[in-house]
């Protein structure tokens, strides 16, 4: 079983940054994607950005600019950073597959204030 263990968010105000890690318990390395994910109270889960083995990215529109996604396949890990955040980015942020999703782990709750 596949263990996700995110880390990294809190209470920012709004224009702040913060960086968001990921640690997967197996090798990522000959995956295919790697992603990260949020979900805002009261709205379904969405992928914000995905992150190819060999360091190819894509992010949704509402955070192209100001987020980065990043891997380290030898140390197993997928990062995001956050810059400028809007209170619009407030929720939950997963990381996890681009396709043939994990289980979900907890998360890590991101709020921003205006």
């Amino acid at each position: 079983q596949v263990q996700l263990v995110e880390s990294g968010g809190g209470l920012v105000q709004a224009g702040g940054s913060l960086r968001l890690s990921c640690t997967v318990s197996t090798d990522i390395s000959r995956l295919l994607v790697m992603a990260w994910y949020r979900q805002a109270p009261g709205k379904e889960r969405e992928r914000v950005a995905t992150v190819t083995p060999g360091g190819d990215t894509n992010h949704v529109d509402s955070v192209k600019g100001r987020f980065t996604i990043s891997r380290d396949n030898a140390k197993k890990m997928v990062y995001l950073q956050m810059n400028n955040l809007k209170p619009e980015d407030t929720a939950v942020y997963y990381c996890n597959r681009g396709t043939n999703i994990w289980n979900w782990g907890q998360g890590t709750q991101v709020t921003v204030s205006s």
